[in-house]
């Protein structure tokens, strides 16, 4: 690491999604691809930190990175709707401004976490959805694709056993056929259904911190569902006051307690560090509602909180003093 970057004190957090991960359920193979996507991920955004780039462009590059693997919930690998799309979700927000940008629903845009930087940057609003979030993505000339491009084998036969599974035992199930019963169902027989999402934070040589998240969300969503990711204050936050946070969980707990805004308050109002704040949002008030996932946040002297309550959570950071670390599992601590 060079004396500049230990001066400056630049460190950044990602994740890429957090569920039931387990040991036994993981070939040696694909471990060593996640582990290996998500060092390469986390590099790219450090080098971006190092060279004295913003923590803007390292959240972002962190971000495409996972984005365009099949790995993650995310671009290329996004989980499919109901009725067989993807339907992508991005948000970014900057510390040192508050400024934020979100998109949600478009299926077009290559690298979602962009698009909602240019609405960020580039126009008057917060967030954009569907065919206009796509068309605005066009008019800054960011790259599109055909739909297919998020295709993948893996996530369809997901789609298809999920809708298979949901069928038979409906058919042969009546008492099970209400909306939460259902959904309760599914739940237990595909526990990480809920679980997508990559996100990275980052501190800056200038001080300033950033968040992004970016999702295809849940896996079999109806109706034009949007998660937390692109609702400013529960999937994503950023404030130099207090902390960067990107979250990854079942998205309607993760919305309707507020999350990332819940944690930055505490350390604001309760002068709580950001790992006191995470865990007691994370491990005490998510899991007293029944809301599964976790959270990746940092403030602005650098230091670094990725609580989850799930079995597992994709994750990795690189601290101010250049120590990478990198997990999956509960008991694989920095």
């Amino acid at each position: 690491m060079s004396a500049s970057a230990q001066q400056s004190k630049v460190a950044i957090a990602i994740h890429g999604g957090a569920g039931t991960i387990l040991r036994e359920n993981m070939t040696k193979e694909r471990e060593a691809e996640y582990r290996a996507k998500l060092d390469e991920a986390l590099k790219a955004g450090y080098e971006i930190l190092e060279a004295g780039g913003t923590s803007l462009d390292a959240v972002v590059a962190a971000i495409q990175i996972m984005e365009e693997s099949p790995l993650f919930n995310a671009g290329k690998g996004a989980v499919f709707t109901n009725d067989g799309k993807n339907e992508l979700d991005a948000a970014i927000m900057d510390g040192k401004t508050r400024n934020a940008g979100t998109v949600a629903g478009i299926s077009t845009v290559k690298s979602p976490v962009a698009a909602a930087r240019l609405v960020m940057e580039n126009s008057p609003h917060v967030m954009m959805i569907g065919a206009g979030a796509e068309q605005f993505a066009r008019e800054q000339g960011l790259e599109t694709v055909d739909p297919s491009y998020f295709y993948t084998d893996r996530r369809f036969e997901q789609l298809e056993k999920i809708r298979n599974t949901e069928n038979s035992q409906l058919d042969h199930d009546g008492d099970e056929k209400s909306e939460d019963k259902k959904q309760g169902y599914l739940d237990k027989h595909f526990p990480d259904r809920k679980f997508g999402t990559v996100g990275a934070v980052a501190l800056d040589q200038d001080g300033n911190i950033a968040a992004a998240t970016s999702t295809g969300g849940m896996t079999n969503k109806r109706y034009g569902r949007v998660g937390d990711v692109p609702i400013i204050g529960a999937g994503t936050y950023a404030d130099n006051a207090t902390a960067a946070i990107s979250a990854t969980g079942h998205g309607e707990y993760f919305i309707r307690s507020v999350v990332a805004h819940d944690i930055a308050a505490i350390i604001k109002y309760q002068n709580k560090s950001v790992q006191e704040a995470a865990n007691t949002v994370v491990k005490d008030k998510l899991v007293e509602m029944g809301g599964g996932g976790g959270v990746i946040a940092i403030d602005g002297k650098g230091n670094i909180a990725m609580p989850f309550n799930t079995k597992g959570m994709y994750r990795g950071s690189i601290d101010t003093e250049g120590k990478v670390y990198i997990g999956i599992y509960e008991d694989e601590q920095p």
